[in-house]
């Protein structure tokens, strides 16, 4: 087995969502499921097919966002995986409708920030161990970080 890492290639002000599920009618619920909660997000969605002909599906209503799904969908090859890549929103906006899609089984990470996926490619499939979401953490926050924190999520209209 060998394990790599597969970073996220994506436009800074891109969110995403990375998942697992186990149908091919995943691609059909997800988009779906996207328009009808937030239906003037722009997005892209590509699902990793993992039997059959195993293709890279795809959907969404922005092309340019459909691109970079399929094109990170592929190169992690990852049975069963799905990418979500969105403007106009952020994850929290659609989280807990993708979570109620009944193919999902979980989702890795919701992010806007740099994504390395660790994959295990067994020579017959490959899987995700797990994401690098980010950057490390640098310290503790103090008083002053903890009111940045606060006047952020009243700027973006998540608390009063």
């Amino acid at each position: 087995m060998e394990l790599i890492s597969v970073p996220i290639q994506k436009p800074p002000d891109v969110n995403l969502v990375l998942g697992q599920s186990h149908f091919i009618k995943t691609i059909e619920d997800l988009h779906e499921a996207i328009v009808q909660t937030v239906p003037q997000m722009k997005f892209g969605i590509a699902f990793c097919e993992a039997s059959g002909p195993a293709l890279v599906r795809r959907s969404g209503n922005e092309p340019g966002l459909v691109e970079l799904a399929q094109t990170n969908a592929l190169a992690l090859a990852c049975g069963h995986c799905f990418l979500i890549f969105m403007t106009g929103g952020f994850p929290i906006n659609i989280l807990n409708t993708i979570k109620a899609v009944p193919e999902v089984c979980g989702i890795y990470c919701a992010t806007g920030n740099p994504v390395e996926v660790i994959v295990a490619d067994t020579g017959s499939g490959r899987a995700i161990l797990g994401v690098v979401d980010g950057e490390k953490s640098k310290g503790i926050e103090n008083d002053a970080d903890v009111d940045a924190r606060k006047q952020m999520l009243r700027r973006f209209g998540y608390k009063l």
